[in-house]
């Protein structure tokens, strides 16, 4: 549906983005993901109309869609502020576009009536922002972008002003209304696991340029970059020289991992935590690496164990399920299966 072709922005001698190319499907939750600064907020300005490329073209259902102003999208963005009008009530802000559209009163009254319903605000129709938690008012912002039936729905760090629990609430709440308007939602984030649960593919932006798009389970599997690897999700990385049977790192020995990649090549192995395993270092069939427990932290259902392993930068993580017996000073053996450790060219 959106075809994203060669999109580059400079502000002086920062690149802001360089040569994207990215495809956007009807009816697709998509995220663009990546640090501060990255260049994605940049992008959804240009997909809005509030900014323009230096280069690149932007074509929504095959027709050009930067040689429209703003107001003549099917497009609508919603800030990160919600950018509420204080001074009107939730119904108000809601119908305010149509308003604009100047569409007969009848019809604004049962488009606004029908969105609030479904995002639960009925009864706060009458209520001014500042009376509405921020849940509320993220849905209100909400109500009032999908109202105007756009084909497009650009949403930048929709759930940063949340607490953690209303936002796990708004990601599911987002996930159901996005299949139930049949809008094609894009997400700015920077937060992992808000990309992760909502989107149906993922891309990471790294410095304007985009690193890889893929489905989230690919993603966090089957990173194809370095930057990606250590980006998306935690994971152990290791560096050294693609061989037969994974990777040859100095001072470790040979690593076990699945390559494609010709032998010799500058490689990273990236292994996930949770596909580490931990044994005593006594245990019969010890693992691949020797350490020591260096610290041990307990997140409710999983634990993280870090093991300082000589040879290596940094401690290697490892999630357990559960509580573990691992204690500081224990001397432990690591091992994955072949299969889990990936290794990504350097």
């Amino acid at each position: 549906m959106l075809q994203i072709t060669g999109v580059s922005r400079r502000f002086g001698d920062v690149t802001a983005l360089s040569d994207v190319s990215l495809e956007i499907r009807q009816g697709e939750f998509f995220a663009l993901l990546g640090p501060s600064g990255c260049g994605k907020t940049t992008l959804l300005r240009i997909l809005a109309g509030f900014e323009s490329p230096d280069a690149g073209s932007v074509t929504l259902d095959g027709a050009d869609l930067l040689g429209r102003p703003a107001h003549r999208r099917p497009v609508n963005l919603m800030f990160q502020s919600y950018a509420l009008f204080p001074h009107m009530t939730v119904a108000k802000n809601v119908a305010y576009g149509l308003e604009r559209e100047r569409l007969p009163k009848a019809e604004v009254r049962t488009r606004v009536g029908e969105v609030l319903e479904k995002v639960g605000l009925t009864e706060a129709a009458g209520r001014r922002p500042h009376q509405l938690s921020g849940g509320q008012r993220q849905r209100v912002a909400l109500a009032r972008a999908i109202v105007k039936r756009p084909r497009l729905l650009l949403l930048d760090e929709p759930l940063s002003a949340l607490d953690k629990q209303v936002r796990a609430e708004m990601q599911l709440e987002l996930k159901r209304l996005q299949h139930e308007v049949g809008i094609t939602f894009v997400v700015v984030t920077h937060d992992q696991e808000e990309a992760m649960s909502l989107a149906d593919r993922i891309a990471v932006f790294n410095a304007g340029r985009v690193e890889q798009v893929d489905e989230p389970v690919a993603l966090y599997e089957r990173p194809r970059t370095p930057f990606v690897a250590g980006f998306v999700g935690a994971g152990n990385l290791f560096p050294g020289r693609a061989c037969a049977v994974g990777l040859a790192a100095d001072g470790l020995g040979v690593l076990p991992g699945a390559s494609d990649l010709p032998d010799g090549t500058s490689a990273l192995l990236a292994v996930r935590p949770e596909r580490v395993r931990l044994a005593p270092e006594t245990a019969e069939g010890a693992g691949t690496l020797r350490g020591e427990v260096a610290d041990v932290s307990f997140y409710g259902g999983v634990s993280h164990v870090s093991v300082a392993v000589p040879g290596c930068e940094r401690p290697v993580l490892v999630a357990v399920q559960g509580a573990t017996r691992a204690r500081p000073g224990t001397r432990v053996a690591l091992s994955w299966a072949p299969e889990d450790g990936v290794l990504v060219p350097q």
